[in-house]
């Protein structure tokens, strides 16, 4: 999607109709971060292909590992033992499911 910036008074403003708004999951109000194509291309071609819900960008488990191992071993969650595999997890109790 592409916006043009206009003048408004003495600020530059991007304007967004109500559905591309809508489409980006902005609403008034509130912050964005706007990646001009000219100043960081390489940048700009990484969030080219980002899903975004309600505006914000959905990153992949892989990615959120990544950034964690990245930041450090204080940032990373720790472990937890679930026990053995059991193949089809199943529940053992006494309540019939139906």
């Amino acid at each position: 999607m592409e916006a043009k910036v206009v003048r408004w008074g003495d600020d530059l403003v991007v304007r967004l109709t109500d559905s591309e708004a809508e489409e980006l999951g902005v609403r008034e109000g509130e912050t964005v971060e706007i990646v001009a194509k000219r100043a960081c291309p390489q940048k700009a071609r990484q969030w080219a292909d980002r899903r975004y819900v309600d505006g914000l960008p959905v990153f992949t488990l892989d990615e959120m590992v990544a950034e964690a191992r990245r930041l450090g071993p204080d940032a990373e969650p720790p472990t937890v033992e679930w026990g053995p595999n059991r193949g089809s997890e199943v529940i053992d109790d006494d309540r019939d499911p139906y």
